[in-house]
């Protein structure tokens, strides 16, 4: 573990004096806790401290490593507006490629010696005397002033609820903790799940299985993913002429800001459903195989995914197609509802994450000795997606209603971290040490959020999803433009917070 804690004067913790203390701690050292601390340098604050329970940087970039795993927005998007890359190989660049950078951008940024690594923060407690974060962490406790939560919510893998899941005797993991040291040359491999990560890893291995069962629950929309390699020549472009980087991302940008209008426009959604049911048609001629992978939901209620291998994959000899329910495992395969029992050597599960309520919330403890988890129950809320009422001090990044259908996630992420960085100037000029969001100004803001989700397609389209929690709310997706995000979080609005200084009584 390696990490440089701020200068001894700065961190005399009010609470214990043997505590170190910072003025901002940060949990996770992905796209989000990087940022985070790449804008506090920027900022001309020094004195904070990343947490980091892995050897190394990267968050979900890190985690997973399942053969295909790649991102589905252009690499020009998918990465921070003030560290391009001009070396991306492809458009949409792979999981090691992605790894790389966050690498590469925390040494270019000069953070790493502010990452405490393989330090897990089990709790976070809101002290209501001292007005500071207790946390304890497998390197001991610390304090903090602030607190940002980069803890991705697509962190937990969720297992499928099927009877005899344990009684299987093969290999068995899930895609997110991909078992590399299991060769699948030749074996029978079962497939649950066709999300995202599916649709990478089927085509990927699917060469090298001996016969692969894919079991598929509901179909999804599918469109080609217009992939290709950048020449020498056009990464060197890039390079000497940044603005035609700048250009290609302001492009994609803005055709990802169109495709919005496919899930609030009925004219555009017919458009995108084309699009989707022509790619389905042209790489699949079988009308029995097409007719299992068409949806029976409106395009978008779940996740769209993007792929020109997945069709194909489908079509080998070796693969099958099974859209018969599970009824249960066995020691030596599925049984399905058509009383065919296959038997397989190994299980992979791609069946997503345990995302609402994320599990992270567990560990903090606000106003009144509630934790986030008790306050959330089973619908997380949050004002801006960023702060949560009865939680001072507290930014959360990709918080509740944060995610998008159809942009990049890393854009929301900046805008966040400009309405952070505004809070803590803010608290500095005014000489305040406790902001905490107005109940009432929560509220408002949820209200508001829901009203417009309430009438989507990610509510009204006929599925159930990631993006719906266990009551049926969204809380989940932004249900509008991205640039509205930006623009909404551009400044930090102080008339939503109540305020007080560390030595009021």
């Amino acid at each position: 573990m390696t990490h440089t804690l701020p200068e001894k004067s700065s961190f005399v913790s009010p609470v214990r004096s043997s505590v170190p203390h910072l003025k901002v701690a940060i949990i996770g050292s992905g796209f989000a806790g990087l940022g985070a601390a790449i804008r506090l340098e920027r900022a001309g604050i020094s004195d904070y401290l990343v947490f980091e329970k892995a050897a190394e940087v990267g968050g979900t970039w890190r985690d997973n490593t399942y053969p295909g795993c790649a991102c589905d927005v252009p690499s020009h998007l998918y990465s921070f507006s003030f560290a391009p890359n001009p070396h991306w190989s492809r458009m949409y660049a792979p999981q090691a490629e992605i790894l790389e950078y966050l690498r590469r951008t925390a040494r270019q940024f000069a953070v790493l010696p502010r990452i405490a690594f393989e330090t897990e923060v089990s709790s976070a407690t809101w002290n209501e005397l001292e007005k500071v974060w207790q946390l304890e962490t497998s390197s001991g406790p610390f304090t903090a002033q602030y607190l940002i939560s980069g803890h991705g919510p697509l962190v937990t893998p969720k297992w499928p609820d099927l009877p005899g899941l344990d009684s299987f005797k093969g290999v068995k993991f899930h895609s997110a903790r991909w078992n590399h040291g299991v060769s699948l040359e030749g074996k029978r491999v079962a497939v649950i799940g066709t999300g995202a990560s599916a649709i990478q890893f089927v085509p990927a291995i699917a060469k090298q299985v001996g016969q692969m069962v894919v079991f598929q629950r509901s179909a999804p929309w599918v469109v080609p993913r217009p992939d290709r390699a950048f020449s020498n020549f056009e990464q060197e472009k890039f390079r000497r002429r940044p603005l035609t980087q700048l250009a290609s991302r302001a492009s994609i940008f803005v055709t990802n800001e169109l495709n919005y209008l496919g899930f609030t426009n009925p004219r555009m959604e017919k458009v995108a459903m084309k699009v989707a049911r022509d790619h389905l048609e042209k790489q699949v001629e079988s009308l029995e195989l097409r007719a299992k992978l068409t949806p029976n939901y409106r395009m978008g209620c779940k996740r769209i995914l993007v792929s020109s291998e997945y069709y194909p994959a489908l079509l080998k000899p070796n693969v099958e197609l099974v859209t018969d329910e599970i009824v249960e495992l066995r020691p030596e395969g599925v049984l399905t509802a058509d009383g065919v029992l296959r038997e397989v050597d190994v299980l992979i599960c791609g069946t997503g994450y345990v995302a609402t309520p994320p599990p992270i919330a567990r560990i903090f403890t606000g106003v009144g000795g509630r934790s986030l988890a008790e306050v959330w129950g089973q619908s997380p809320k949050a004002y801006l997606g960023t702060t949560v009422s009865g939680f001072p001090n507290l930014f959360l990044l990709v918080g509740p209603n944060t995610a998008l259908g159809h942009n990049s996630i890393v854009y929301m992420i900046e805008a966040q971290l400009n309405y952070i960085i505004g809070g803590l100037e803010h608290m500095r000029r005014s000489g305040q040490k406790m902001f905490d969001v107005r109940l009432e100004a929560q509220r408002a803001y949820n209200t508001e959020i829901q009203a417009t989700l309430e009438r989507s397609v990610w509510v009204q389209g006929g599925c159930t999803s990631f993006y719906l929690d266990s009551t049926g709310t969204n809380s989940t997706l932004w249900p509008r433009f991205a640039y509205q995000f930006k623009r909404r979080l551009s400044h930090f609005d102080p008339a939503a917070y109540t305020f007080e200084a560390a030595n009021a009584v």
